[in-house]
């Protein structure tokens, strides 16, 4: 069980960097696309280079090893960051082809932080509180 749940994290994992690294070097390029989607939207152009390097900074904590608080920081960020982009594209009426990107990488970080390993959860103990 414990195996199948690391594949299972990893599968989710990797793909959902993945996906988040080829968008945030997208990004940070000012790919005509990003450009046309983020101005779309109401954004200012120059959001482009601030949600590039946070996506980074954000795939690189998920796949370190140690350092669980980051990781969880790095799951709060992008959970905000795909609740925006849902509702931004959502409160624009966009066609769902749009919304898709968001709604599937919501759900692979989902999967991804729910099947994580217990080395790469934040532990609690009482004596925090």
């Amino acid at each position: 069980m414990e195996k199948r749940n690391k594949i299972i994290y990893w599968i989710f994992t990797i793909w959902f960097s993945f996906g988040m690294t080829f968008n945030a070097v997208s990004q940070l390029l000012k790919v005509d696309a990003e450009v046309l989607r983020v101005t779309h939207l109401g954004y200012p152009e120059y959001l482009l280079y601030l949600l590039g390097t946070l996506k980074l900074i954000g795939v690189i904590a998920l796949l370190l090893p140690k350092y669980p608080l980051v990781k969880e920081l790095a799951y709060a960020g992008f959970t905000f960051l795909l609740i925006g982009a849902l509702y931004s594209h959502i409160a624009f009426h966009d066609p769902f082809k749009e919304i898709f990107p968001a709604l599937l990488f919501s759900v692979l970080l989902g999967l991804s932080y729910f099947f994580r390993p217990a080395n790469r959860k934040l532990v609690l103990s009482n004596k925090n509180f």
